[in-house]
């Protein structure tokens, strides 16, 4: 199988299912997001961060790969007449979101009562994981555009935005394991 197939070079790509869409489709920009968030995910599973963190990570890679084939497929090809998914899609679960739930509430036991928002950084694999949780967000925003056009499950939504909030919680319990500052953002009254 080749690597290129030069279909794409008139700015369409195909969706799950076959049918082409713009480059720029909504639904383009939403799963290809979610992508560029695996990326991230990859970044963080690859830093010195401890082998449940990275088991964890796996698990989440795992299934934003599902997410994404979720937002690339169209509703028209997700069922056939007969009411019987079309295409062999995993789904998101309530498990999947309880997963995360389960991990942040596990991490944010050990770690202080945030008292103030929190300055990004700090430590490099803690500013890895606030990039993440940014374009995390983005790929929620992108998503719930997607989802007031063409709904899908709604537990994709809910999975993504469980995830920014693990993701912010997995920076502040690196801060602390790698001993780094966490630095509080307290308003500059002066300038207010």
């Amino acid at each position: 199988m080749k690597i290129y197939t030069k279909t794409g070079d008139k700015g369409t790509t195909a969706l799950y299912g076959g049918s082409r869409v713009p480059k720029h489709h909504i639904r383009i920009e939403a799963y290809g997001t979610v992508d560029e968030l695996n990326s991230w995910m990859g970044l963080i599973r690859d830093q010195d961060i401890g082998e449940s963190y990275q088991q964890t990570i796996i698990e989440i890679q795992d299934r934003l790969f599902t997410v994404g084939a979720i937002l690339a497929t169209p509703p028209e090809k997700e069922f056939l007449k007969s009411g019987k998914k079309r295409l062999n899609i995993p789904s998101i679960i309530l498990g999947d979101i309880e997963f995360l739930e389960n991990e942040i509430d596990r991490m944010d036991a050990s770690l202080p009562q945030m008292t103030h928002f929190v300055l990004p950084g700090g430590h490099t694999t803690v500013s890895y994981c606030h990039l993440a949780r940014t374009v995390c967000r983005r790929a929620e925003r992108k998503a719930t555009y997607l989802f007031e056009n063409e709904a899908f499950d709604e537990l994709v939504l809910r999975y993504l935005n469980r995830l920014s909030d693990y993701l912010f919680v997995l920076a502040r319990k690196l801060t602390s394991d790698l001993k780094a500052e966490e630095v509080k953002w307290i308003p500059n009254k002066e300038n207010g």
